[in-house]
């Protein structure tokens, strides 16, 4: 059922990079009574994400880079093997976002990538939604090396592991990241279905 809700204001806590506001509002109660609640919510820009996957090889392509906030919420090194993802610009196609992004960290261009679904990050504090895709890859696609912008202070590994071996490393505690583990787990059931890859488990 939806609630009744009524923005009463906003204010800009931090405009740093993305702004954070305080946002005051009410809200109807279950019982029929209405509340006024203050939150504080992260505007941060919608995103994309993408497994790029090669049947043939049973590969994937995924990336490590250094991730301040997982180093200061007990991440050992803060270095989080993820998938390829990005930031979709004001007005941009977000499959279109998410090929640039594939070149410009991975240094593969594909031309084209398949939707599966759209989820909202972390709906109680960030407004960010991501998109997610797949998209197949081949080595005759490759076109340079990768690792992302210099003028965005990016520094990109980029990694090519066996199925089982990006599959593993969930359990392994390798693989920390919710977007990843969000396509890898779709991977297994609708892209890699040999039976070697279900019986990892």
């Amino acid at each position: 059922m939806a609630k009744n809700v009524k923005v009463k204001s906003t204010e800009v806590l931090s405009d740093n990079f993305f702004p954070l506001k305080k946002v005051n509002y009410q809200v109807e109660t279950n019982e029929g009574s209405v509340e006024e609640v203050s939150r504080e919510v992260y505007f941060s820009s919608n995103g994309a994400t993408v497994l790029l996957y090669n049947r043939e090889n049973n590969t994937v392509i995924l990336t490590r880079q250094f991730r301040l906030p997982a180093f200061m919420n007990k991440h050992p090194t803060g270095m989080m093997i993820e998938t390829c993802a990005g930031i979709v610009e004001d007005n941009e196609d977000p499959s279109e976002g998410i090929i640039r992004e594939i070149e410009e960290e991975t240094g593969y261009k594909v031309q084209r990538v398949t939707k599966i679904f759209e989820l909202y990050s972390t709906p109680g504090s960030v407004a960010e939604m991501i998109h997610y895709y797949v998209a197949e890859y081949s080595s005759d696609q490759k076109v340079g090396d990768g690792g992302g912008l210099e003028e965005e202070k990016e520094e990109i590994d980029v990694i090519e592991l066996s199925f089982e071996e990006a599959f593993i490393k969930i359990h392994s505690g390798e693989i920390r990241d919710a977007k990843t583990v969000i396509l890898l787990q779709y991977a297994k059931m609708y892209l890699f279905q040999e039976e070697k890859v279900f019986d990892l488990l």
